[in-house]
């Protein structure tokens, strides 16, 4: 059976976040000050690593870009710092 979980994404350019084999991004937001993803999961599956990619609003993305695909923006403290979320597709 399918669940949906939360994971904290540390904002570093380059984050890794521990999920389920196969899990789908859902979306991101903030919660109690932390940046969080939301993933439909498999909770029996094995754990895998996921690499994402945390960029504010005018910080380059280079050429990276054609292997991301974007999951949601965020802001905290109010509106003074936005993050654009992505992941970094496979292959």
């Amino acid at each position: 059976m399918r669940k949906i979980w939360k994971f904290t994404l540390p904002v570093t350019d380059h984050p890794i976040v521990l999920m389920p084999k196969g899990a789908k991004v859902l979306s991101a937001g903030v919660q109690h000050g932390d940046v969080q993803v939301w993933a439909l999961v498999d909770p029996e599956a094995p754990k895998e690593s996921r690499r994402f990619r945390v960029a504010g609003t005018g910080h380059p993305l280079e050429d990276e870009v054609v292997s991301l695909r974007f999951i949601d923006t965020v802001q905290m403290l109010g509106g003074s710092l936005i993050w654009h979320i992505f992941e970094y597709m496979e292959g």
